[in-house]
Formats: C-alpha cells, structure tokens, sequence
C-alpha cells in the first residue's frame, strides 16, 4: 500500500497509525529520497520529474511483495507516478489517497516541527496532483477528521476493496 497525498496531509502520523493497525511496516518515503533532492526541497526548489524517477523507483522496489505486509507514505501525486510505482513493484499497490483542502494542509505544516518541506512548495505539490481516477487501485479518505477515525475508515474501505 502507498498512502499518498500533497506534503502535510499526514501520510507519516496516519501511515504508521495504519501498520500498527493491520501489522505491517510502515516505510516513510522521504528516508528513500536522493540527499539531492532533500537539499532542493529543503531550499523551496521544487523537484523536476527527472528528480523523482530514482526515488520513485526505491518506492516501488520497497513494496516488492515479501513476507509482512508494507505501507510506503509516498506523495505519488501524478497517475504517471503511481503507474510507475506499481509497475517496479511487480505487484498489485493499492494507493491511498489523503484528501484535504489547502486551509488545512497549510496549517497543519506551519505546525509541524523538524520537517524538511516549506510550507511554500505546498503550491507546487497541489499544482502537479492528479487525484486518483475511479479506474486507479485507489481509496480517497478525507483527513479532517480523528486520526482514530482515519484509520478506521482506511481499514473497512481495505477490507471491502476488491483484491
């Protein structure tokens, strides 16, 4: 699984909250990144697709099918991206898509503490998403509600999807 989704929307603190749920691993894809793409985005560059292929590529060979299940926090923004994604994982990825407006985004990262990511990519990030079509192996959660919740709600859309 991949939970996917703008920068601040959550995809650590729900990602890892979603492991503990279902026992799986929870891998955070910023750890995947290239230095010299931390050191772009750390200076409010955005990343060029020619950045993100390498890492994109690490995200999909961390979900190779294996023993435990694993869950990657990945931004996956473009469809492009998540077509990638799955095809170097060499298996079925279901993506979860963390659905929130800018408002909130954008407060929750002038919050957030540690955090390599300006809250001035934000615009670039909403820009370049492509939200997952009806046709994608995804599932669209909203995240203005209780993490608790959150994970509820991802847990009973995964166990309903059609594997």
């Amino acid at each position: 699984m991949v939970i996917m989704g703008v920068a601040g929307s959550g995809k650590t603190t729900i990602g890892e909250a979603l492991a503990r749920a279902i026992s799986a691993t929870y891998v955070d894809g910023d750890q995947l990144h290239p230095e010299a793409n931390i050191a772009k985005m750390s200076a409010g560059i955005p990343l060029a697709d020619s950045d993100r292929w390498p890492w994109l590529a690490k995200v999909g060979e961390t979900l190779r099918p294996g023993t435990m299940p694993v869950i990657v926090g990945c931004s996956a923004l473009k469809r492009a991206y998540r077509d990638f994604i799955t095809e170097r994982a060499g298996a079925p990825v279901l993506f979860i898509y963390l659905d929130g407006s800018r408002e909130l985004i954008s407060r929750r990262m002038r919050e957030r503490t540690g955090h390599f990511m300006p809250t001035s990519l934000l615009d670039s990030q909403f820009a370049t998403l492509e939200i997952p079509g009806k046709d994608e192996n995804a599932i669209r959660v909203a995240i203005d509600a209780p993490l608790k919740e959150i994970v509820a709600e991802i847990t009973t859309k995964f166990e309903e999807w059609p594997s």
